[in-house]
């Protein structure tokens, strides 16, 4: 188990500067590639990625909590994240999370995501 950590910010050595865009960036798994960065979340406490699949998972989206970035490679553009694949494709479902797939604020990201991907991270920290 990894330490304990909040999952809704990015890591400070993952290297995401505020403004930064990343919609389009490859985003790869500690296995593989997974997708490609379809939206991005900045706001305090609530700071995730969703990812689109593409063909991986029959185009599923799927959104990744902005602490599990490990780090961003602007040059490669390429976003690199702490999970397998099958952890990703495991992940509670997004398309009906809200309006267009995405959350409906805050609360429903943390709660809906928030206890299956803090379990990789030892403790309710959302």
């Amino acid at each position: 188990m990894n330490e304990r950590r909040d999952i809704w910010e990015f890591r400070t050595v993952a290297g995401h500067s505020a403004g930064t865009d990343l919609i389009g960036f490859h985003v790869e798994a500690v296995d593989g590639p997974i997708g490609k960065v379809d939206k991005l979340s900045e706001a305090v406490g609530e700071q995730y990625l969703v990812v689109d699949t593409g063909p991986w998972i029959f185009g599923r989206r799927v959104l990744l909590p902005a602490g599990t970035v490990t780090r961003i490679e602007i040059a490669e553009q390429k976003v690199y994240v702490d999970r397998s694949r099958d952890e990703i494709k495991n992940s509670p479902d997004l398309d009906d999370a809200g309006p267009d797939g995405a959350p409906d604020g805050d609360y429903d990201a943390r709660r809906r995501f928030g206890p299956y991907y803090d379990a990789f991270y030892g403790g309710r920290i959302f």
